[in-house]
């Protein structure tokens, strides 16, 4: 069981995030925000996909303008994520959104961070302070103590100026493209603040290496009870980002939501074609909430017997397969219609529990 950190609730719309709420789940588009229907199409495939919190590119006014559509026509929360021009974060606010994602250091003078702090807690609209290699306080951008820390010293300084300004609604972040860095980083400011925390990996990568860096990041952080909202960074669909997310939040048993599905590495025993068998049921259930845990063997030795604790299975033979429900034998099916045959038991499956 994890114990999660301590930390005050933040309000995203109608999104909590801290406290004794769930650990949610974000993404971002990789559309122009000013194209409407690319980013509404993309924001519907998110939400379908399950993600709890959106956030978009405003990199100019075209971008802000678009704001007050798309954020009418969804269901999640909207972000808008500003950098460098403080002007765009004023206008963002006036446009409605849920939350403004800015990193202080590349905004500029102070001046200009306390006028979006001050139209934030106007609008009652809360700011995540993004810290990053980039974006480090001025008093750290050349210290010799080493990036971890350098990121947890502006992430304070920062913290420092909006709480003199009376503002509490902020959630920080601290990522890195180092898996370790960041790890340490987040270790470090846990006990400092208590602040919901962002947690991610940045620049992970592509499919897999950006979900090994995610997984190990994310994860070893969550374990510690670290992080009260995730987004997975993948130069791909982001609709890969949210279902890496609940799949890291299931392993660590800390979201049930959806099935879990468990399949073997295939050996020689194997009489039917296991890897296409497996991937054909993983996008039957694409879009599945039930919290199932599913096993997909290729062999009797890989059945019922060491997929006991699943809910319901495949333990494949010859050119066949046996469908198991907790750990019992249900039917044999042949290998064509396995797929069909364990859908079919999936719908059952409250009758059966």
């Amino acid at each position: 069981m994890v114990k999660r950190r301590k930390s005050r609730q933040v309000k995203v719309g109608s999104l909590k995030v801290g406290g004794d709420a769930p650990i949610s789940v974000q993404s971002m588009t990789n559309t122009k925000t000013h194209d409407v229907d690319a980013t509404l199409s993309q924001i519907k495939k998110l939400e379908s996909a399950g993600c709890e919190l959106v956030r978009v590119a405003v990199p100019d006014k075209e971008a802000v303008a678009a704001l007050p559509y798309i954020k009418e026509s969804i269901k999640i929360p909207l972000v808008a994520d500003v950098h460098f021009n403080y002007l765009l974060a004023l206008a963002a606010l006036d446009a409605g959104v849920d939350k403004i994602r800015i990193n202080p250091g590349n905004i500029g003078d102070e001046a200009r961070v306390r006028a979006i702090v001050e139209k934030a807690k106007e609008r009652n609209i809360p700011i995540r302070i993004g810290v990053n290699a980039g974006s480090l306080h001025k008093k750290y951008r050349d210290a010799e103590e080493g990036l971890a820390k350098s990121l947890v010293n502006s992430a304070l300084e920062y913290v420092a100026f909006f709480e003199d300004l009376n503002f509490l609604d902020f959630i920080i972040s601290v990522k890195t493209s180092s898996v370790l860095t960041t790890i340490e980083a987040y270790e470090l400011l846990a006990n400092r603040v208590d602040c919901p925390l962002h947690v991610g990996v940045t620049e992970a990568g592509t499919l897999i290496s950006g979900t090994v860096k995610s997984a190990m990041g994310i994860g070893m952080l969550l374990r510690e009870g670290i992080g009260d909202t995730i987004r997975v960074s993948l130069t791909a669909n982001p609709v890969k980002e949210v279902e890496v997310g609940f799949k890291i939040l299931r392993v660590l048993e800390l979201r049930h939501i959806g099935p879990d599905i468990i399949s073997c590495p295939t050996c020689g025993r194997c009489e039917v074609d296991l890897i296409a068998l497996t991937k054909e049921v993983e996008k039957k259930l694409s879009g599945c909430k039930i919290p199932l845990k599913i096993a997909v063997m290729g062999c009797v030795v890989n059945g019922p017997g060491e997929a006991s604790e699943a809910d319901i299975g495949i333990a494949a033979g010859k050119k066949e397969g046996l469908l198991f429900a907790k750990g019992e034998p249900v039917k044999k099916v042949p290998e064509d219609d396995l797929v069909e045959a364990l859908l079919e038991l999936i719908s059952e499956f409250e009758e059966i529990d």
